[in-house]
Protein backbone atom coordinates (compact mmCIF):
# COMPACT_ATOMS: atom_id res chain seq x y z
CA UNK A 1 0.00 0.00 0.00
CA UNK A 2 1.33 3.42 -1.00
CA UNK A 3 1.18 5.70 2.05
CA UNK A 4 -0.31 8.45 -0.14
CA UNK A 5 -3.49 6.35 -0.34
CA UNK A 6 -4.29 7.62 3.15
CA UNK A 7 -5.13 11.01 1.62
CA UNK A 8 -8.05 9.35 -0.20
CA UNK A 9 -9.35 7.26 2.68
CA UNK A 10 -11.77 8.05 5.49
CA UNK A 11 -13.16 5.85 8.25
CA UNK A 12 -16.47 4.34 7.07
CA UNK A 13 -17.95 4.84 10.55
CA UNK A 14 -16.81 8.19 11.95
CA UNK A 15 -15.63 9.77 8.70
CA UNK A 16 -12.28 10.96 10.08
CA UNK A 17 -8.90 10.51 8.46
CA UNK A 18 -6.94 7.30 8.97
CA UNK A 19 -3.44 7.33 10.38
CA UNK A 20 -0.76 4.68 10.27
CA UNK A 21 -0.05 3.23 13.72
CA UNK A 22 3.64 2.85 14.53
CA UNK A 23 3.62 -0.51 16.33
CA UNK A 24 5.01 -4.03 16.00
CA UNK A 25 2.52 -4.88 13.22
CA UNK A 26 4.07 -2.39 10.76
CA UNK A 27 6.09 -3.94 7.92
CA UNK A 28 7.37 -1.93 4.95
CA UNK A 29 8.92 -3.31 1.77
CA UNK A 30 10.45 -1.18 -1.00
CA UNK A 31 8.71 1.90 0.35
CA UNK A 32 5.25 0.31 0.45
CA UNK A 33 3.30 -0.82 3.50
CA UNK A 34 2.82 -4.59 3.49
CA UNK A 35 1.34 -5.07 6.94
CA UNK A 36 0.20 -2.70 9.63
CA UNK A 37 -2.66 -1.08 11.50
CA UNK A 38 -4.65 2.03 10.66
CA UNK A 39 -6.35 4.06 13.35
CA UNK A 40 -9.02 6.79 13.29
CA UNK A 41 -11.00 8.55 16.04
CA UNK A 42 -13.26 5.54 16.65
CA UNK A 43 -11.49 2.25 15.85
CA UNK A 44 -8.63 0.47 14.09
CA UNK A 45 -8.23 -1.60 10.93
CA UNK A 46 -5.53 -3.97 9.63
CA UNK A 47 -3.43 -3.72 6.49
CA UNK A 48 -2.73 -7.25 5.25
CA UNK A 49 -0.62 -8.02 2.16
CA UNK A 50 -0.78 -4.33 1.27
CA UNK A 51 -4.59 -4.19 1.40
CA UNK A 52 -6.34 -2.01 4.01
CA UNK A 53 -9.34 -3.90 5.37
CA UNK A 54 -11.86 -1.25 6.41
CA UNK A 55 -14.47 -3.58 7.86
CA UNK A 56 -15.37 -4.18 11.50
CA UNK A 57 -16.11 -7.85 12.10
CA UNK A 58 -14.63 -10.74 14.04
CA UNK A 59 -12.41 -11.97 11.19
CA UNK A 60 -10.90 -8.53 10.66
CA UNK A 61 -10.32 -7.96 14.37
CA UNK A 62 -8.72 -11.40 14.64
CA UNK A 63 -6.41 -10.61 11.73
CA UNK A 64 -5.37 -7.32 13.34
CA UNK A 65 -4.55 -8.98 16.64
CA UNK A 66 -2.55 -11.66 14.79
CA UNK A 67 -0.52 -8.91 13.08
CA UNK A 68 0.24 -7.26 16.38
CA UNK A 69 1.83 -10.48 17.65
CA UNK A 70 3.81 -11.11 14.44
CA UNK A 71 1.55 -13.82 13.01
CA UNK A 72 1.27 -12.30 9.53
CA UNK A 73 0.67 -15.54 7.63
CA UNK A 74 -2.15 -16.44 10.00
CA UNK A 75 -3.75 -13.03 9.44
CA UNK A 76 -3.56 -13.49 5.67
CA UNK A 77 -5.09 -16.98 5.70
CA UNK A 78 -7.86 -15.83 8.04
CA UNK A 79 -8.91 -13.01 5.71
CA UNK A 80 -8.75 -15.35 2.71
CA UNK A 81 -11.37 -17.45 4.56
CA UNK A 82 -9.58 -20.75 3.94
CA UNK A 83 -10.48 -23.98 5.66
CA UNK A 84 -7.77 -26.19 7.21
CA UNK A 85 -7.03 -28.14 4.01
CA UNK A 86 -6.84 -25.07 1.78
CA UNK A 87 -4.79 -23.21 4.39
CA UNK A 88 -2.19 -25.96 4.23
CA UNK A 89 -2.15 -25.93 0.44
CA UNK A 90 -1.99 -22.13 0.29
CA UNK A 91 0.86 -22.01 2.80
CA UNK A 92 2.78 -24.48 0.65
CA UNK A 93 2.14 -22.28 -2.40
CA UNK A 94 3.43 -19.04 -0.87
CA UNK A 95 7.20 -19.72 -1.29
CA UNK A 96 6.70 -20.24 -5.04
CA UNK A 97 4.10 -17.55 -5.60
CA UNK A 98 6.11 -15.93 -8.38
CA UNK A 99 5.94 -19.23 -10.31
CA UNK A 100 2.20 -19.82 -9.97
CA UNK A 101 -0.60 -18.63 -12.26
CA UNK A 102 -3.83 -16.75 -11.67
CA UNK A 103 -5.67 -19.89 -12.72
CA UNK A 104 -3.88 -22.17 -10.25
CA UNK A 105 -4.35 -19.75 -7.36
CA UNK A 106 -7.97 -19.04 -8.26
CA UNK A 107 -8.79 -22.76 -8.21
CA UNK A 108 -7.45 -22.87 -4.66
CA UNK A 109 -9.18 -19.73 -3.39
CA UNK A 110 -12.50 -20.19 -5.18
CA UNK A 111 -13.13 -23.77 -6.36
CA UNK A 112 -16.72 -23.02 -7.40
CA UNK A 113 -18.84 -21.27 -10.04
CA UNK A 114 -17.57 -17.82 -9.07
CA UNK A 115 -14.01 -18.94 -9.71
CA UNK A 116 -15.12 -20.22 -13.13
CA UNK A 117 -16.67 -16.84 -13.86
CA UNK A 118 -13.45 -14.99 -13.04
CA UNK A 119 -11.20 -17.29 -15.08
CA UNK A 120 -13.15 -16.67 -18.29
CA UNK A 121 -14.06 -13.06 -17.48
CA UNK A 122 -11.89 -11.40 -20.16
CA UNK A 123 -14.07 -12.72 -22.99
CA UNK A 124 -17.59 -12.97 -21.61
CA UNK A 125 -20.24 -10.77 -23.30
CA UNK A 126 -20.97 -8.60 -20.26
CA UNK A 127 -17.27 -7.83 -19.87
CA UNK A 128 -16.88 -6.86 -23.53
CA UNK A 129 -19.73 -4.39 -23.21
CA UNK A 130 -18.43 -2.92 -19.94
CA UNK A 131 -14.89 -2.70 -21.33
CA UNK A 132 -16.13 -0.88 -24.43
CA UNK A 133 -18.13 1.54 -22.30
CA UNK A 134 -15.21 2.54 -20.05
CA UNK A 135 -12.89 2.80 -23.06
CA UNK A 136 -15.36 5.05 -24.86
CA UNK A 137 -15.95 7.37 -21.92
CA UNK A 138 -12.34 7.25 -20.76
CA UNK A 139 -10.99 8.56 -24.06
CA UNK A 140 -12.86 11.86 -23.57
CA UNK A 141 -10.91 14.90 -22.39
CA UNK A 142 -11.01 15.26 -18.63
CA UNK A 143 -12.79 11.98 -17.95
CA UNK A 144 -9.69 10.69 -16.18
CA UNK A 145 -8.58 13.98 -14.67
CA UNK A 146 -8.68 12.49 -11.19
CA UNK A 147 -8.61 9.14 -9.44
CA UNK A 148 -10.91 6.36 -10.65
CA UNK A 149 -12.81 3.82 -8.54
CA UNK A 150 -13.78 0.31 -9.62
CA UNK A 151 -16.33 -0.47 -6.92
CA UNK A 152 -17.18 -4.13 -6.31
CA UNK A 153 -14.34 -4.73 -8.74
CA UNK A 154 -13.82 -8.41 -7.87
CA UNK A 155 -10.45 -9.75 -8.94
CA UNK A 156 -9.57 -6.70 -11.00
CA UNK A 157 -10.36 -7.54 -14.62
CA UNK A 158 -12.09 -4.23 -15.37
CA UNK A 159 -9.66 -2.43 -13.06
CA UNK A 160 -6.91 -3.46 -15.45
CA UNK A 161 -8.77 -1.85 -18.35
CA UNK A 162 -9.38 1.35 -16.39
CA UNK A 163 -5.74 1.63 -15.34
CA UNK A 164 -4.67 1.08 -18.94
CA UNK A 165 -6.65 4.13 -20.08
CA UNK A 166 -4.24 6.49 -18.36
CA UNK A 167 -2.18 8.54 -20.79
CA UNK A 168 1.62 8.25 -20.43
CA UNK A 169 1.83 11.94 -19.44
CA UNK A 170 -0.20 11.20 -16.33
CA UNK A 171 2.76 9.29 -14.90
CA UNK A 172 4.28 12.63 -13.87
CA UNK A 173 1.18 13.75 -11.97
CA UNK A 174 0.50 13.13 -8.30
CA UNK A 175 -0.42 9.70 -6.93
CA UNK A 176 -3.98 10.81 -6.16
CA UNK A 177 -4.59 12.22 -9.64
CA UNK A 178 -3.48 9.13 -11.54
CA UNK A 179 -4.54 6.27 -9.28
CA UNK A 180 -7.12 3.60 -10.14
CA UNK A 181 -8.54 2.00 -6.99
CA UNK A 182 -10.27 -1.37 -6.85
CA UNK A 183 -12.63 -1.97 -3.91
CA UNK A 184 -14.50 -5.12 -2.93
CA UNK A 185 -16.01 -6.81 0.10
CA UNK A 186 -14.10 -10.06 -0.44
CA UNK A 187 -10.44 -9.95 0.50
CA UNK A 188 -9.48 -12.99 -1.58
CA UNK A 189 -10.61 -11.27 -4.78
CA UNK A 190 -8.53 -8.20 -4.05
CA UNK A 191 -5.52 -10.34 -3.16
CA UNK A 192 -5.74 -11.90 -6.63
CA UNK A 193 -6.16 -8.50 -8.25
CA UNK A 194 -3.05 -7.06 -6.61
CA UNK A 195 -0.94 -10.13 -7.39
CA UNK A 196 -2.05 -10.93 -10.92
CA UNK A 197 -4.74 -8.96 -12.68
CA UNK A 198 -4.18 -5.34 -11.70
CA UNK A 199 -0.80 -5.08 -9.95
CA UNK A 200 0.08 -1.52 -9.08
CA UNK A 201 -3.55 -0.57 -8.47
CA UNK A 202 -4.30 -0.01 -4.79
CA UNK A 203 -7.01 -2.26 -3.35
CA UNK A 204 -9.35 -1.41 -0.49
CA UNK A 205 -11.45 -4.06 1.23
CA UNK A 206 -14.78 -2.50 2.20
CA UNK A 207 -18.53 -3.08 2.15
CA UNK A 208 -20.52 -1.34 -0.61
CA UNK A 209 -23.65 -1.81 1.53
CA UNK A 210 -22.13 0.50 4.18
CA UNK A 211 -20.68 4.02 4.03
CA UNK A 212 -17.73 3.93 1.64
CA UNK A 213 -14.29 4.73 3.09
CA UNK A 214 -13.32 7.53 0.72
CA UNK A 215 -13.27 11.32 0.79
CA UNK A 216 -16.08 13.40 -0.71
CA UNK A 217 -15.94 14.60 -4.36
CA UNK A 218 -12.83 12.51 -4.95
CA UNK A 219 -13.23 10.42 -8.11
CA UNK A 220 -13.54 11.61 -11.69
CA UNK A 221 -15.08 8.25 -12.58
CA UNK A 222 -16.82 5.61 -10.47
CA UNK A 223 -17.62 2.25 -12.09
CA UNK A 224 -19.79 -0.48 -10.63
CA UNK A 225 -20.25 -3.36 -13.06
CA UNK A 226 -22.56 -6.36 -12.53
CA UNK A 227 -22.74 -6.24 -8.73
CA UNK A 228 -25.34 -3.58 -7.85
CA UNK A 229 -28.37 -5.94 -7.96
CA UNK A 230 -26.75 -8.02 -5.20
CA UNK A 231 -26.45 -5.07 -2.81
CA UNK A 232 -29.33 -4.89 -0.34
CA UNK A 233 -28.76 -1.30 0.81
CA UNK A 234 -29.05 0.16 -2.67
CA UNK A 235 -30.14 3.62 -1.59
CA UNK A 236 -27.13 3.97 0.69
CA UNK A 237 -24.77 2.67 -2.00
CA UNK A 238 -26.22 5.03 -4.63
CA UNK A 239 -25.94 8.02 -2.30
CA UNK A 240 -22.36 7.09 -1.44
CA UNK A 241 -21.37 6.70 -5.10
CA UNK A 242 -22.73 10.18 -5.81
CA UNK A 243 -20.96 11.58 -2.74
CA UNK A 244 -17.61 10.25 -3.95
CA UNK A 245 -17.95 11.48 -7.52
CA UNK A 246 -16.76 14.95 -8.51
CA UNK A 247 -19.44 17.42 -9.66
CA UNK A 248 -18.33 16.98 -13.28
CA UNK A 249 -17.50 13.28 -12.84
CA UNK A 250 -19.24 10.28 -14.29
CA UNK A 251 -20.91 7.15 -12.92
CA UNK A 252 -20.89 4.02 -15.08
CA UNK A 253 -23.07 1.05 -14.16
CA UNK A 254 -23.02 -1.68 -16.81
CA UNK A 255 -25.17 -4.81 -16.57
CA UNK A 256 -27.95 -3.89 -14.17
CA UNK A 257 -30.41 -6.77 -13.97
CA UNK A 258 -33.95 -5.57 -14.62
CA UNK A 259 -36.92 -6.73 -12.56
CA UNK A 260 -38.88 -6.90 -15.82
CA UNK A 261 -36.51 -9.42 -17.47
CA UNK A 262 -35.14 -12.92 -16.87
CA UNK A 263 -31.59 -13.15 -15.51
CA UNK A 264 -29.31 -15.85 -14.17
CA UNK A 265 -28.58 -15.25 -10.48
CA UNK A 266 -30.74 -12.16 -10.74
CA UNK A 267 -30.16 -10.87 -7.21
CA UNK A 268 -32.48 -8.27 -5.71
CA UNK A 269 -33.47 -6.47 -8.91
CA UNK A 270 -35.17 -3.13 -9.46
CA UNK A 271 -37.16 -1.85 -12.41
CA UNK A 272 -35.40 0.52 -14.83
CA UNK A 273 -37.39 3.37 -13.29
CA UNK A 274 -36.24 2.29 -9.82
CA UNK A 275 -32.58 2.42 -10.84
CA UNK A 276 -33.06 5.82 -12.46
CA UNK A 277 -34.76 7.26 -9.39
CA UNK A 278 -31.89 6.22 -7.11
CA UNK A 279 -29.46 8.34 -9.13
CA UNK A 280 -31.85 11.18 -10.05
CA UNK A 281 -29.57 13.74 -8.39
CA UNK A 282 -26.86 13.31 -11.05
CA UNK A 283 -29.06 13.09 -14.16
CA UNK A 284 -28.81 9.40 -15.10
CA UNK A 285 -29.60 8.00 -18.53
CA UNK A 286 -30.58 4.41 -19.30
CA UNK A 287 -29.36 2.32 -22.22
CA UNK A 288 -30.25 -1.08 -23.60
CA UNK A 289 -27.42 -3.50 -22.89
CA UNK A 290 -28.55 -5.66 -25.82
CA UNK A 291 -28.25 -2.67 -28.18
CA UNK A 292 -24.86 -1.67 -26.78
CA UNK A 293 -23.63 -5.23 -27.31
CA UNK A 294 -25.00 -5.35 -30.86
CA UNK A 295 -23.43 -2.01 -31.80
CA UNK A 296 -20.11 -3.16 -30.38
CA UNK A 297 -20.03 -6.49 -32.20
CA UNK A 298 -21.30 -5.20 -35.53
CA UNK A 299 -19.85 -1.70 -35.71
CA UNK A 300 -17.23 -1.23 -32.93
CA UNK A 301 -19.32 1.66 -31.65
CA UNK A 302 -20.62 2.78 -28.26
CA UNK A 303 -23.57 5.07 -28.91
CA UNK A 304 -24.54 7.10 -25.85
CA UNK A 305 -27.08 9.15 -27.80
CA UNK A 306 -29.60 6.28 -27.69
CA UNK A 307 -31.06 6.89 -24.24
CA UNK A 308 -34.24 4.89 -23.58
CA UNK A 309 -37.10 5.49 -21.19
CA UNK A 310 -38.01 2.77 -18.68
CA UNK A 311 -41.06 1.85 -20.76
CA UNK A 312 -38.95 1.59 -23.95
CA UNK A 313 -36.64 -0.89 -22.19
CA UNK A 314 -39.65 -3.14 -21.69
CA UNK A 315 -38.74 -6.67 -20.63
CA UNK A 316 -35.05 -6.52 -21.54
CA UNK A 317 -32.97 -8.55 -19.10
CA UNK A 318 -30.31 -5.95 -18.39
CA UNK A 319 -29.58 -2.28 -18.86
CA UNK A 320 -26.72 0.17 -18.44
CA UNK A 321 -26.93 3.38 -16.41
CA UNK A 322 -24.65 6.33 -17.12
CA UNK A 323 -24.91 9.42 -14.92
CA UNK A 324 -23.16 12.70 -15.55
CA UNK A 325 -24.14 16.36 -15.40
CA UNK A 326 -22.20 17.11 -18.60
CA UNK A 327 -24.30 16.58 -21.73
CA UNK A 328 -21.22 16.43 -23.96
CA UNK A 329 -20.30 13.05 -22.47
CA UNK A 330 -23.31 11.49 -24.21
CA UNK A 331 -22.25 11.02 -27.79
CA UNK A 332 -21.43 8.33 -30.31
CA UNK A 333 -17.97 6.85 -29.75
CA UNK A 334 -16.06 4.89 -32.38
CA UNK A 335 -13.61 2.49 -30.80
CA UNK A 336 -10.21 1.72 -32.30
CA UNK A 337 -10.24 -1.72 -33.86
CA UNK A 338 -7.17 -2.92 -32.01
CA UNK A 339 -5.13 -1.76 -29.05
CA UNK A 340 -1.50 -2.81 -28.53
CA UNK A 341 -1.14 -5.77 -26.20
CA UNK A 342 -0.09 -4.68 -22.71
CA UNK A 343 0.38 -8.15 -21.19
CA UNK A 344 0.83 -11.60 -22.68
CA UNK A 345 -1.13 -12.88 -25.65
CA UNK A 346 -2.60 -16.26 -24.73
CA UNK A 347 -5.17 -18.59 -26.21
CA UNK A 348 -8.56 -17.90 -24.67
CA UNK A 349 -8.96 -20.52 -21.91
CA UNK A 350 -12.39 -21.38 -23.34
CA UNK A 351 -10.57 -23.21 -26.13
CA UNK A 352 -9.22 -26.73 -26.02
CA UNK A 353 -5.82 -26.69 -27.75
CA UNK A 354 -4.58 -29.58 -29.94
CA UNK A 355 -1.42 -29.82 -32.04
CA UNK A 356 -1.89 -31.46 -35.43
CA UNK A 357 1.29 -31.65 -37.48
CA UNK A 358 2.35 -28.05 -38.04
CA UNK A 359 -1.01 -26.54 -37.08
CA UNK A 360 -2.91 -25.82 -33.88
CA UNK A 361 -6.61 -26.66 -33.67
CA UNK A 362 -8.73 -24.74 -31.17
CA UNK A 363 -12.15 -26.00 -30.11
CA UNK A 364 -14.57 -23.87 -28.10
CA UNK A 365 -15.31 -25.81 -24.92
CA UNK A 366 -17.51 -24.43 -22.17
CA UNK A 367 -16.59 -25.39 -18.59
CA UNK A 368 -20.18 -26.18 -17.55
CA UNK A 369 -23.64 -26.26 -19.16
CA UNK A 370 -24.64 -23.43 -16.82
CA UNK A 371 -21.79 -21.23 -18.06
CA UNK A 372 -22.72 -21.92 -21.67
CA UNK A 373 -26.35 -21.04 -21.02
CA UNK A 374 -25.52 -17.77 -19.28
CA UNK A 375 -22.69 -16.58 -21.52
CA UNK A 376 -23.55 -18.35 -24.77
CA UNK A 377 -23.76 -15.01 -26.60
CA UNK A 378 -19.96 -15.20 -26.82
CA UNK A 379 -20.57 -17.41 -29.87
CA UNK A 380 -21.25 -14.15 -31.71
CA UNK A 381 -17.51 -13.55 -31.78
CA UNK A 382 -15.87 -16.82 -30.65
CA UNK A 383 -15.87 -19.39 -33.49
CA UNK A 384 -16.56 -23.03 -32.62
CA UNK A 385 -13.28 -24.19 -34.13
CA UNK A 386 -10.17 -22.45 -35.40
CA UNK A 387 -7.17 -23.90 -37.18
CA UNK A 388 -4.00 -21.84 -37.06
CA UNK A 389 -0.88 -22.70 -39.03
CA UNK A 390 1.40 -22.02 -36.10
CA UNK A 391 2.44 -23.41 -32.75
CA UNK A 392 0.43 -21.52 -30.11
CA UNK A 393 2.10 -23.27 -27.21
CA UNK A 394 4.87 -20.71 -26.90
CA UNK A 395 5.15 -16.97 -27.25
CA UNK A 396 2.41 -15.53 -29.46
CA UNK A 397 2.95 -12.33 -31.42
CA UNK A 398 2.14 -10.73 -34.75
CA UNK A 399 5.09 -12.39 -36.46
CA UNK A 400 3.86 -15.83 -35.35
CA UNK A 401 0.37 -15.34 -36.77
CA UNK A 402 0.87 -13.04 -39.73
CA UNK A 403 -2.41 -12.06 -41.39
CA UNK A 404 -4.49 -13.94 -38.78
CA UNK A 405 -3.26 -11.80 -35.89
CA UNK A 406 -5.84 -8.99 -36.04
CA UNK A 407 -8.79 -11.33 -36.56
CA UNK A 408 -7.87 -13.66 -33.70
CA UNK A 409 -7.40 -10.78 -31.29
CA UNK A 410 -10.54 -8.94 -32.37
CA UNK A 411 -12.65 -12.06 -31.91
CA UNK A 412 -11.07 -12.82 -28.51
CA UNK A 413 -9.68 -16.15 -29.63
CA UNK A 414 -6.49 -14.66 -28.29
CA UNK A 415 -6.73 -12.47 -25.21
CA UNK A 416 -4.37 -9.83 -23.89
CA UNK A 417 -3.93 -11.28 -20.41
CA UNK A 418 -1.78 -10.24 -17.45
CA UNK A 419 1.46 -12.19 -17.07
CA UNK A 420 1.03 -15.63 -15.47
CA UNK A 421 -2.72 -15.63 -16.08
CA UNK A 422 -3.33 -19.19 -17.22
Amino acid sequence: MHEALLDLLRCPFCGTRLELVENAALVRHDGAIEFGVLGCQCCAFPIVAGIPVLIADDATRGAMHALETGRREEALCALLALDADRTERFTALLPRLDQTTFRETLELLSPDAEGTYFLYRFSDPTFLTAEALVRAVGQQDGALAGPVLDLCGGSGHLTRVLAGLRRPSSASSSFGARVTVVADLHFWKLWLATRFTAPGCPAVCCDAAAPLPFARNLFSMVVLADAFPYIWHKRLCADEMMRLTRPDGILLMPHLHSAHGDNFSAGDTLTPEGYRELFAECQPRLFSEARLFEDLIEHAVVDLTQELSPSELGTEAALTLVACRRNDRFRRHCLPDMLPATGELVVNPLYRVERRDDATVLTLTFPTPEYEEEFGACRRYLPNTVTVDADLGGQIDRATLGARYDELRRRRVLIDAPPHYC
